[in-house]
């Protein structure tokens, strides 16, 4: 989403760190760029005056003036304030001290609400807490039973009533069960409308009532850029949630609602959708996002991400068939699988510091490169996985045409394998391939 913007804020820095000294007329350049980056990405035109007026405050200051490196100072500047503008700190959810804790989800129709509620109850069930949705949105046609089939792969109970009861009782039906049932968390999906209307503000405070949540969470669809913000304030006077949950954030929308929606409403937004997959779902971490739009990375991210995927049993055994040279083409494809699950290649590239901006475009990151790869492998049988130097002419042909590749292309990759088997061989153990490598030589 950050990327037109990205590109922008980081050219224009890229510039500041090129002056030895900077004056006055430098830093008013340089704010001049930053406004209009921001602008062009939707970002609150009151925000972004504030936000320029702020960098350029410090930067004149003493935080600059007289330092050796000053373009590297503003760069810093730069990226605290983006940090700033976006809460500060993470947020994280208000839990009760007796269970279930109750999560009130709010938002218009399209916005990803129900799909937000199955991901927020998957990404605390991952946190050991037992946890069950109440299906309240009784208007939308299918929406119970959406919630019903997300809920199941997220592995959350849900408690529905059909369509025909009032949205309150069947969630003030809903607690009782999840209390009952002993539940930590309870996520109650409610009905949404197509544009703000006294009707649905007025069933919110109700269910609000109700069932007495702990955290109330507008779900915004970050794609509607600042027409979500106008939304977050509408919600903010009738029902005062809590804070947002940023729903299509991959989408190529220019981002200023997330930019802008802490700095109008002063909620701030505590988890972020980064995908359709229920598993693309993350807390908000505004310094890890101005890290990643100004092209400085965000390694904490990318090793959480690996920490949720990687079993520790799994990387036992991988360091024991490396030590013994066991390693095979069974075990790269597991990896590969795994570090897929991760996100999408361009996604986690960014979080690489150094790997922003115009470096990451030039690595023209071609997922369809991963298929290729994995179609290869699949298309031989568990003995030339397992023994790769068994794959020779006839083999790579019929490897080929079971692919849909050629010769060629089955040859780069047994070679780039062997050769990678070499070096863990001379370099040591725990040494994971270099998949990027692989799948440069590969093409």
């Amino acid at each position: 989403m950050f990327d037109a913007l990205a590109q922008r804020l980081q050219g224009t820095l890229s510039d500041v760190r090129r002056h030895g000294t900077l004056d006055e007329r430098d830093v008013s350049a340089a704010m001049r760029e930053i406004r209009l980056a921001l602008l062009e990405a939707d970002v609150n035109f009151k925000v972004v005056k504030r936000f320029t007026d702020q960098v350029k405050e410090r930067c004149l200051g003493t935080e600059v003036a007289g330092r050796l490196n000053p373009g590297q100072q503003v760069v810093k500047i730069v990226a605290e304030e983006l940090t700033e503008l976006m809460g500060g700190s993470a947020e994280g959810l208000r839990f009760a001290s007796s269970p279930p804790t109750v999560i009130l989800m709010a938002g218009l129709q399209g916005s990803g609400k129900t799909t937000a509620s199955a991901k927020l109850a998957r990404h605390l069930r991952e946190s050991g807490s037992a946890v069950a949705l109440a299906a309240c949105d009784v208007y939308r046609p299918a929406a119970v039973d959406q919630l019903v089939k997300v809920g199941a792969q997220a592995g959350a109970e849900v408690y529905e009533q059909g369509t025909d009861r009032d949205p309150v009782e069947i969630a003030r039906w809903a607690l009782a069960q999840a209390r009952d049932a002993g539940k930590d968390v309870l996520i109650v999906d409610t009905s949404g409308r197509l544009h703000i209307d006294e009707d649905l503000m007025a069933e919110l405070v109700r269910i609000r009532d109700a069932v007495k949540p702990d955290d109330v969470l507008l779900v915004l669809d970050a794609m509607t850029g600042q027409d979500a913000v106008g939304v977050a304030e509408s919600f903010a006077e009738a029902v005062d949630f809590d804070g947002v949950v940023m729903s299509k954030l991959d989408g190529d929308a220019r981002g200023g609602a997330a930019l802008s929606v802490r700095a109008v409403t002063g909620k701030p937004i505590v988890f972020a959708s980064t995908g359709e997959k229920l598993e693309q779902f993350e807390a908000f971490h505004p310094d890890r996002m101005a890290q990643r739009i100004l092209g400085m990375g965000d390694v904490m991210s990318l090793i959480e991400s690996a920490e949720r995927q990687f079993d520790e049993q799994e990387a036992i055994e991988l360091q024991r068939k490396l030590r013994r040279n066991e390693f095979g083409l069974d075990d790269f494809l597991s990896q590969l699988r795994t570090i897929r699950k991760m996100g999408p290649l361009s996604s986690l590239l960014s979080m690489v510091p150094g790997l922003g901006g115009a470096q990451l475009r030039n690595l023209k990151v071609d997922e369809r490169e991963l298929d290729r790869l994995q179609a290869i492998i699949l298309a031989m049988t568990p003995e030339e996985r397992r023994r790769p130097e068994l794959i020779k002419g006839s083999r790579r042909l019929r490897i080929a045409k079971g692919s849909g590749t050629n010769v060629q292309q089955v040859s780069r990759l047994v070679k780039q394998f062997d050769q990678m088997r070499k070096v863990m061989r001379q370099v040591g153990r725990g040494k994971m391939p270099d998949i990027g490598a692989m799948i440069r030589q590969s093409r």
